[in-house]
């Protein structure tokens, strides 16, 4: 009988609210999940889930075949990978960024890895911690196919699409461009609310007819249910911040996107007025 092959050995950094369940699904699906985190705390959550927690990134680094990032900024992707993990990690190992940032920074992050022959993915994530949770995220992929076809099983394990973009921060690119989108969509619906509002209909009640209509939308469907009263001021905040990510990235590829920026921001920073507006 032929023997099976041993688990791939994925570290994990970023236990957030969204990274938190993807690497309870990761492990859960039975690969050999290692993690770090900075606050011992943000370990809890993956109580009764098979892991094992290192004290240091580098000693993480050190035993794994795929490390995932899922963390906030670029700027912290890019310390922990050159400062921390890059010195530690075995050639051939791969390093997938799942966190939203510049294709700019993508690239430079493949640059810096090749170096010591380590392989980078770019593969941001869609769908929020409920579609974590659900283990249905849409994963946007950019780089090597071949390092693609090596991870896809991981990914796999939390998303119900991976999509391939193309090389190096294609799939950053692909996230902002739907990060653009939900926004502009967002900006529709402060716009139609606060006519709906002039005109004296009941607009929670209205909403609820659209989400049946054909003026449904996936923007239109968040809206009570992920984007709530408890929610929408971090989100705004978040949206705001993805939208000038937007901007840095179309300035850095010669595309004038002034009209749509505008617009999104409008939509990222109306959010709290459509919540008040559902909820009166």
């Amino acid at each position: 009988m032929a023997q099976r092959p041993d688990p791939l050995r994925v570290g994990f950094i970023g236990l957030g609210d969204q990274g938190l369940p993807m690497a309870t699904a990761i492990a859960e699906a039975g690969f050999d999940l290692h993690v770090w985190a900075r606050r011992t705390s943000s370990l809890d959550g993956l109580a009764g889930v098979p892991h094992t927690a290192h004290v240091a990134v580098a000693e993480l680094a050190g035993a794994v075949d795929i490390v995932a990032l899922c963390v906030s900024t670029d700027d912290d992707v890019l310390h922990l990978t050159v400062e921390e993990l890059l010195p530690s990690l075995r050639t051939g190992a791969v390093l997938v960024n799942h966190g939203t940032g510049t294709p700019a920074n993508a690239r430079r992050l493949a640059e810096a890895c090749a170096t010591r022959g380590v392989e980078v993915l770019d593969a941001p994530v869609s769908g929020g911690r409920p579609a974590a949770e659900a283990r249905t995220l849409t994963t946007l992929v950019g780089g090597p196919e071949m390092v693609l076809t090596r991870c896809e099983p991981v990914f796999r394990s939390f998303a119900r699409h991976v999509v391939y973009l193309g090389a190096a921060g294609s799939g950053q690119m692909a996230k902002l461009f739907n990060n653009a989108l939900l926004m502009l969509n967002q900006a529709a619906i402060a716009d139609i609310l606060a006519l709906a509002a002039d005109a004296a209909l009941d607009v929670p009640r209205l909403v609820e007819a659209l989400k049946l209509g054909s003026a449904a939308s996936t923007a239109l469907g968040l809206m009570n249910t992920m984007v709530n009263p408890d929610t929408v001021d971090h989100l705004s905040k978040v949206e705001a911040l993805d939208m000038e990510l937007f901007a840095e990235a179309m300035r850095n590829a010669g595309v004038n996107a002034t009209e749509a920026t505008d617009r999104g921001l409008s939509g990222a920073r109306r959010l709290p007025e459509v919540i008040a507006r559902l909820n009166p």
